[in-house]
């Protein structure tokens, strides 16, 4: 299984929620998963995984999620100097075993160009770091994934889902 989470902050709550699929070139899901978050860390920059890895968190173990890899938006690692970033925590508290693929929008201060990768007609990139699975090969697989826009159509849908659920 592989899945894909996002979290959407509303005040002092949040909402995380999950896709998960089978194959990277999947048009629709398997399922979707949401959890409501009642209290989160105040925004720290520089420190944005204090905030949403407890979201992450929350919503792996609520639903007993066992995926093969994970897909976050934002970076594993930040900057030419790989400092750990959300992606890189959350391979820690999941004990090394889960490779995780970040796919963030715009660059960090210091994203080293070879993470760019293009899709569809797009000349705006799309930033992939990575951890436990080869930075080629993270990107080849969000490369792969179906639809023809900058956005995959399954990263699209989890952040959709995540922004609409009412919980």
């Amino acid at each position: 299984m592989i899945l894909a989470i996002d979290v959407d902050y509303r005040g002092k709550e949040a909402i995380a929620s999950a896709i998960s699929f089978n194959h990277w070139h999947d048009q629709h899901p398997t399922a979707v998963y949401h959890s409501k978050i009642a209290e989160i860390a105040e925004y720290e920059p520089g420190a944005f995984y204090k905030r949403e890895l407890p979201c992450i968190l929350t919503l792996i173990q609520e639903h007993q999620l066992k995926p093969n890899i994970i897909i976050i938006d934002g970076f594993v690692s930040l900057g030419e100097e790989c400092r750990p970033g959300l992606g890189m925590y959350l391979f820690e508290v999941l004990n090394k075993k889960i490779p995780i693929i970040g796919v963030a929008k715009k660059p960090f201060l210091g994203t080293p160009k070879e993470s760019e990768i293009l899709r569809g007609n797009s000349l705006t990139p799309l930033y992939i770091s990575s951890v436990a699975i080869t930075r080629e090969a993270a990107q080849s697989n969000i490369i792969s994934m179906h639809g023809k826009y900058r956005i995959p159509t399954l990263l699209k849908f989890v952040d959709s889902a995540c922004r609409q659920a009412d919980l």
